[in-house]
Order: structure tokens, then sequence, then C-alpha cells
């Protein structure tokens, strides 16, 4: 799936992701590949996303975490926002 995320800002992240997890209000939860389609709202957190193969990594935000143990997995904090996921592309737009 295609995954952007946007802050008032700036894009901070546009990539292909095999997965990404979101602070949900009652929550966290994960959205894989033709995931249906789905709109939420978003608390504070981390935002975990899975890199599909071959995902080029050059092209992040520097507040763009990558993980430690992880070679395929980064992290992003928001303070909240809006989740939609719909034809297996997700748009967050973050706080």
């Amino acid at each position: 799936m295609y995954l952007e995320i946007v802050t008032p800002e700036a894009v901070v992240f546009e990539a292909e992701v095999d997965a990404v997890k979101v602070p949900g209000h009652d929550g966290e939860f994960q959205m894989l590949n033709n995931h249906a389609p789905i709109v939420s709202t978003l608390t504070k957190g981390d935002v975990k996303i899975n890199l599909a193969a071959g995902a080029e990594t050059e092209k992040f935000n520097k507040d763009i975490r990558k993980s430690s143990s992880e070679t395929n997995v980064l992290y992003y904090t928001i303070q909240g926002g809006v989740l939609e996921l719909k034809d297996n592309k997700a748009i967050i737009l973050a706080d």
C-alpha cells in the first residue's frame, strides 16, 4: 500500500509500505495491503511503518526514526490527526 504522512508544514513521508500501525482513539490498530476502507481519528503516539522491500529510505523527513532492531521499520511521532485508507492508499493528516 502507499502511505503519505502530511503535516501543516510539509509532506513528511511518502513510500510504499507493507503495513502501518497507528494510535487510534480506541487503541492502536494496524493496516496491511488491501485493508478495507477506513477513516479514523488519531491520538498522540508513534506511527510504526513497515517499509515494502526496495523502498527508498533517503527521501524521508529528519523526524522519521529508524528502528534499532529492524531494518525495514520506521517510526514517526504524532500529536494527533486523521487517517483515511481507501484503494490501498493511506493518508495521515498529522498534527
